[in-house]
């Protein structure tokens, strides 16, 4: 078998991310002060084992790379051979990976893995749905902050698999001034001008949910619209008002019997907070041999 170490975190991942300070948390977690106090008190310290990553419905797999850390973490020696690909369509019953190493560590390692993958790749299947509903629309499908408490990159980099495009990753990405920035600065135009003032070299984004707030952030230097909550007509109405001089973004209430018409619109972008903040987990199972060699 192949040895693969994670490259998810070089090649993905931001550089903030730290992706064995997550791996080393997540097992502290499940495995408390005392450990995996049923394997070693059942299982040979010598004994090892196979396995296969298996997946019971047709899912987007992503986080192999992170599932397989999760392993080599508690046995630098496992063996990894990879049998799928982050971002990649499989059917039910395909296996994802094999593992060979020692049965102790492995068994250790099994739920934190799963529960990773299984959530991200949920993350990715949910995602790819929506990306599948505006095929050919010319919209882009973007994900939003609205992530799990600690999880953000995981959760966004699971989105990308699916085929969605990053959005701000945090606060400090860009500036994006919402119905609550408008009511305390006093409106759009003040609102966007303000921003402008601050000169802090970020594009400048505003949401609007009126067709007549469009012109005065226009005038004031937004450099992209958020349409929030409006209906087709009023999408369809706020394009042909734009003529292209910014990006336009929909949000807002977006599902997958709803994006198919709002991206028609014309609009650029479309936002969807559920692909990551409601995606269910999908069925990832990790089948061992029945017997150690």
């Amino acid at each position: 078998m192949k040895d693969v170490r994670p490259s998810v975190t070089a090649v993905m991942l931001p550089a903030d991310c730290d992706l064995d300070d997550f791996i080393r948390h997540t097992l502290a977690e499940d495995m408390g002060s005392a450990g995996d106090v049923t394997s070693a008190a059942t299982i040979g310290a010598g004994a090892r084992f196979r396995a296969e990553m298996n997946c019971r419905e047709p899912i987007v797999v992503a986080g192999l790379e992170i599932a397989a850390a999760f392993f080599q973490a508690l046995d630098p020696e496992v063996q990894v051979e990879p049998a799928a690909t982050d971002g990649e369509r499989v059917d039910a019953g395909a296996v994802l990976m094999r593992l060979e190493g020692t049965a102790r560590a492995m068994l250790t390692a099994e739920r934190s893995a799963l529960n990773t993958v299984q959530h991200l790749s949920g993350i990715a299947t949910l995602t790819r749905r929506y990306v599948d509903a505006i095929a050919g629309t010319g919209a882009t499908l973007l994900d939003t902050r609205k992530t799990l408490p600690g999880l953000r990159v995981l959760n966004k980099y699971a989105a990308l698999m699916g085929g969605a495009q990053n959005h701000r990753m945090r606060l400090d990405d860009g500036v994006l001034i919402k119905d609550n920035h408008l009511a305390v600065t006093g409106g759009v135009e003040a609102a966007v001008r303000r921003a402008r003032e601050a000169n802090t070299g970020l594009q400048i984004q505003v949401e609007v949910d009126r067709l007549k707030q469009i012109g005065p952030a226009l005038t004031a230097g937004a450099e992209r619209l958020l349409l929030d909550n409006m209906t087709n007509e009023q999408l369809r109405e706020a394009v042909r008002i734009v003529a292209g001089r910014v990006p336009l973004e929909a949000s807002g209430g977006v599902n997958l019997e709803t994006i198919r018409g709002i991206a028609e619109t014309g609009v650029d972008f479309i936002s969807v907070g559920r692909i990551t903040q409601s995606a269910p987990a999908v069925d990832i199972g990790l089948d061992f041999e029945a017997q150690p060699f």
